[in-house]
């Protein structure tokens, strides 16, 4: 193989390369967006559970015991 041939055979690797990375980086972006959508879903459950869990206990608590 000369050195005109290896050159343009790890030119030709290193564009692969390249394009591979970069599509890499593409999805690891989309998956950050995501994560990050979840994330603020996930609060603002726990956040609404949490307002339904106290309107329970507020309701719980004006209940006379079962003896009166």
């Amino acid at each position: 193989m000369s050195l005109d041939e290896r050159v343009m055979e790890l030119e030709s690797r290193l564009a692969f390369q390249d394009d591979t990375i970069q599509a890499l980086n593409d999805v690891l972006v989309i998956q950050r967006r995501e994560l990050d959508y979840l994330q603020q879903q996930m609060a603002a459950m726990l956040k609404r559970q949490e307002e339904i869990g106290n309107q329970f206990e507020t309701f719980e608590e004006d209940v006379p015991p079962p003896h009166y």
